[in-house]
Order: structure tokens, then C-alpha cells, then sequence
């Protein structure tokens, strides 16, 4: 029978101050943490920020809750619909960013009660890998580790342009004093659009501008050009082709945003959402001799283990995929496997997605393109139909929703879906999917009516 790690643990083991030290308290690192530490294991894990890391301080927490408040604008338009009165209606930008940024440290004293609770013991400073079992803290503190693991995360990227030191990314969008008139968004990737919708339904002039001719390139097709008709309806402007030349800020606190061959524009806030980079800057990896990729990104095998054998890595900051889930996945498998008897690996077929736009989209498995190209002989379904809600606030906006099969199998092998609430309709249905279940399977299933969902069985 296999044994863990604190059940054999040699002399030799005890000689190292921890037995696991994790560089970054992320959802990855405090995952693997914590499991780690269930299991035995003496545990230490370093966070130059804010434990909880990205999704739980500046990323898809404090960003969901800005879109349920962003919801309201459109809910209380409609409301007159339903025989609701609602009179002196007004949008206070400080009551909402801060109730989100309350709610953000709730969570993150709930991250720390987690450490605290299976005797962690957490640093709160930079640390730096300064050999295969050492690491070293800001503070200049040496510590010994029988593993370590590098769950850093990722950091926004920011373009070097005249002016750049005026625009803000994803890290600073949620701390803005006042709310902006006018507001231009580079980049035009999940990031950029949800952002895009939170400010045009508050009420700001939106820009979004892009150096390529296309939104969300890894989405359908044909759910990025119904998302693209609907934003540009609601208000949202486009400039595709045209990166930010230079910012120039104007004497009343403006800013004056040139592009190449066309006329500037005027905004109160630039945001920078051009994509996310590993965060490895002076981690020490070359000193340990990790080489990096392409991105800067750490290459790891199917159990997460860098070229340096002592030392992993998870989450953003790999060569995998950049989702939440995906890094406590690989958080939990790594503790499993290293310090209890697991020995699973993650399979990344059929991760779903969103992206929480207005409307929001979301998909699981191959688009059409991708589809084709796999399997070469595929059928595809779809439904295109405007939502009862829409129907009753005179909203013409049209849901879509898009199967794609297997042809020679009738294995669903794609789901792509928008329209409202396409993300919590999709989680199941990307069960379904991952379990290889066929178009017959769908077909088999009775409707549950009236709702968006039932199009998912009711498409032939």
C-alpha cells in the first residue's frame, strides 16, 4: 500500500525547514496549500500581494459583482414592463465599488482563515528561488524546502507608447474615484469586452480599439458577430486595426488618445486589456536552470514538475491554460501526488468557458473552423431565437445557440451559446459534452419549457 510523504518522511526530510514552500497564494497556491497540508506536509507558502491572487482580488470576483451592478441599469429600464414603478433612479459609482471592494476582502480574510486553520504558515513579501530546495524572501530570510512550487499567476500586459504611464489595466479599474464619462478600452479579448459591457450599461461613452480586425479570436465565429452586432447597437464604438499611437493629457484631467492616420478622441480612462503575461519576473528560475517559453511562461510535464525535478509549478504562470479552475485543479492533483497517493493528471479536452459580455457568451469543445479540421466530416446545429425576456422589454436582441457533431460518431463534439444567462446554461450542458454524449442523447431528452435551455434538445 502506497504511504504519504509525512508517513515517511527520513531524518534527511526533517533537515529541510518545510517540506512544501508555495511562491504565490493564489487559487492555485492556497489549493495546493492547504491539501498539502491535510496531508501532513509542513507548509509554507509567500504573497507579495494580496492572498488570494488575481481572480479573488483583481480578476473574475470583483469584475462579476461590477456586472451584476451594471445588470441593474437594464433591469430597471424594463421594470415599467412589468407594472413596476421606479422613480428618481440614479447610479452612484462609489457605493458600488465599494461594497465590490468589502466583499474582496471578505474573501480574502476567508483565504487566509484557510491557511491559518491547516497551520500554514503564509509570509507576506516577495520571495525569489535561489536554489533547488531554497528560496529567499525579500526580507533577506533563507528558506529550505524539500519542494517547491511556483504558482505566480499572471500579470496584465502593458504596451510602451507616449503616454502609457496615463492608462491603467485590469489591476487599478476596480479602485477609480470617480466614474468616467468617456472611456477607451484597448485590446478586444475577454477582459476588454467585459469591462467594454460594464461601462456602457452605467452609462459611459465606450471605445474599443484593436490592432487586429477581431474580438475574442478563440470564440465561434458566428457568436463573436452576434456579440459585435448587439454591443455596437447598445453603443459600444469599435476601431479595429488602430492601436494606441500616444495618450496626451489635457489641462482639465482629460486625455487626448491618438491613433495612426486617424483623428484623436477624448476620455476620462484608458484601460489597457492587450492580454496577460506569466508573472515570472525575478523569480531566480534561470538560476535553477528553468528555461522559458516563448511567453515567459514555465514549461512543466503532465505532473506539473518543471525541469528542475524539486521544483513544480500551476496555474497562469505554466504553459497550460490561463483559467481559475484550471490552477486549483492543478493545485489539487500536485499536493495529491506528491505528498498523499494520488497519481491523476489533468485531461484539458473540453475545459468550458465564458465570457461574461452583455450579453455574455459561453462555449465548451471545437468551433466549427476547429471542428472540421479534426474530424473532417461534422454536422452543425443551431437555434436562433430572441429570449422571451427580450420579447417583454421590446429588446430585440437574438440568443444563438450552436451544436457542433461528429458526423461519423454523432458525438457532441462543441457547444457554443449567447444570450443571457449562457454561462450557467452551459455548465451542465458541457457535462454532457464531456461525458461524449451524442446528438441522439440531446434529441432524447425532453425540453423543460419555458426556458432558453430547452433549445439546447430542441435543435434538428
Amino acid at each position: 500500500m502506497a504511504t504519504t510523504l509525512a508517513e515517511t518522511a527520513t531524518n534527511a526530510d526533517q533537515a529541510f525547514d518545510f517540506d512544501l514552500f508555495v511562491i504565490g497564494a493564489g487559487s492555485g497556491g492556497v489549493r495546493a496549500s492547504r491539501v498539502a497540508a491535510a496531508l501532513g506536509a509542513r507548509v509554507a507558502v509567500a504573497e507579495e500581494h494580496r492572498i488570494g491572487g488575481t481572480c479573488v482580488i483583481r480578476g473574475c470576483v470583483p469584475k462579476k459583482l461590477l456586472v451584476y451592478g451594471s445588470h441593474f441599469a437594464e433591469e430597471l429600464q424594463d421594470a415599467s414592463n412589468y407594472g413596476w414603478t421606479v422613480e428618481g433612479m440614479s447610479f452612484d459609482w462609489p457605493t458600488l465599488r465599494d461594497a465590490v471592494l468589502a466583499d474582496v476582502t471578505r474573501i480574502e480574510k476567508a483565504y487566509t482563515a484557510t491557511l491559518d486553520s491547516h497551520k500554514v504558515e503564509h509570509f507576506h513579501e516577495k520571495a525569489s528561488i535561489a536554489g533547488p530546495n531554497e528560496v529567499m524572501l525579500a526580507s533577506g530570510r533563507s528558506i529550505t524546502a524539500k519542494v517547491i512550487l511556483v504558482a505566480t499567476g499572471a500579470w496584465p500586459v502593458k504596451p510602451v507608447f507616449e503616454g502609457s504611464e496615463h492608462c491603467i489595466t485590469s489591476n487599478e479599474v476596480f479602485h477609480l474615484e470617480t466614474f468616467p464619462r468617456r472611456v477607451v478600452i484597448q485590446g478586444a479579448g475577454y477582459i476588454a469586452l467585459e469591462f467594454a459591457g460594464i461601462f456602457n450599461a452605467l452609462g459611459a461613452h465606450v471605445t474599443v480599439t484593436n490592432r487586429s480586425d477581431a474580438i475574442l479570436r478563440t470564440y465561434d465565429e458566428s457568436l463573436r458577430d452576434r456579440l459585435l452586432q448587439i454591443t455596437m447597437a447598445r453603443g459600444i464604438e469599435y476601431k479595429f486595426n488602430c492601436p494606441i499611437e500616444k495618450v496626451v493629457k489635457r489641462e482639465d484631467g482629460a486625455f487626448d488618445v491618438h491613433f495612426p492616420g486617424k483623428d484623436p478622441i477624448i476620455a476620462d480612462v484608458i484601460l489597457i486589456a492587450t492580454g496577460r503575461h506569466p508573472n515570472v519576473g525575478g523569480l531566480g528560475l534561470d538560476g535553477v536552470g528553468i528555461a522559458l517559453g516563448e511567453r515567459g511562461e514555465i514549461p512543466v510535464d503532465a505532473e506539473n514538475r518543471t525541469s528542475c525535478p524539486s521544483i513544480y509549478a500551476v496555474g497562469d504562470v505554466t504553459d497550460r491554460v490561463q483559467l481559475t479552475p484550471i490552477a486549483i485543479r492543478e493545485g489539487q492533483a500536485f499536493a495529491d501526488r506528491v505528498f498523499g497517493k494520488g497519481h491523476a493528471t489533468l485531461n484539458y479536452d473540453f475545459i468550458p468557458s465564458a465570457v461574461f459580455s452583455q450579453p455574455p457568451l459561453a462555449a465548451v469543445g471545437y468551433t466549427e473552423g476547429k471542428a472540421r479540421e479534426k474530424f473532417g466530416s461534422i454536422k452543425v446545429y443551431s437555434s436562433d431565437f430572441r429570449p422571451m425576456k427580450n420579447v417583454f422589454g421590446h429588446r430585440p436582441e437574438r440568443g444563438l445557440y450552436k451544436m457542433i457533431v461528429d458526423a461519423e460518431t454523432d458525438k457532441v463534439v462543441g457547444l457554443h451559446m449567447i444570450g443571457p444567462e449562457s454561462p450557467e446554461i452551459l455548465q451542465a450542458a458541457a457535462i454532457a459534452v464531456k461525458a461524449g454524449l451524442t446528438k441522439a442523447d440531446f434529441d432524447a431528452t425532453v425540453a423543460l419549457h419555458p426556458s432558453m435551455s430547452e433549445e439546447l434538445v430542441l435543435m434538428r
